[in-house]
């Protein structure tokens, strides 16, 4: 079995990947960490870098943590690949980082966190950052 993260280079990402290592390693599962971007935009904060993935192959190569790390990039929603990489990897769990969003933004541009909770084919951990 598999704890899938959700990764995004930002605070709400960070904690996303914290919570996920505390899963992976309680659970004895490997931890799966996926950054993906539909790749439309010219500036995209939701794509991790290299170094940024550099970054955190090191934290979990020193934590002793079993990993993989996928980026995809084009074509659908993180919300899409998110689900299906849950759904192929037979993960038990599924963690992303939540961020603060108004009821107006929700509503023009949709819930990403939301189509995930909803579609989950497994239980699902949504954790904020560090304040």
């Amino acid at each position: 079995m598999t704890v899938l993260v959700g990764y995004v280079p930002t605070p709400e990402g960070e904690a996303a990947l914290r919570a996920g290592i505390d899963e992976a390693r309680t659970r004895g599962e490997t931890l799966l960490v996926v950054n993906t971007t539909r790749g439309d935009a010219y500036a995209d904060h939701a794509f991790a870098e290299q170094k940024d993935l550099d970054h955190v192959r090191r934290e979990l190569t020193e934590l002793g943590v079993d990993f993989e790390i996928r980026q995809v990039v084009g074509g659908r929603d993180a919300d899409e690949e998110i689900l299906d990489l849950a759904a192929s990897s037979e993960a038990s769990l599924i963690v992303i980082g939540l961020r603060h969003r108004s009821p107006v933004g929700k509503l023009i541009m949709g819930s990403a966190a939301q189509r995930i909770l909803l579609g989950a084919p497994c239980p699902v951990l949504a954790v904020k950052a560090d304040s």
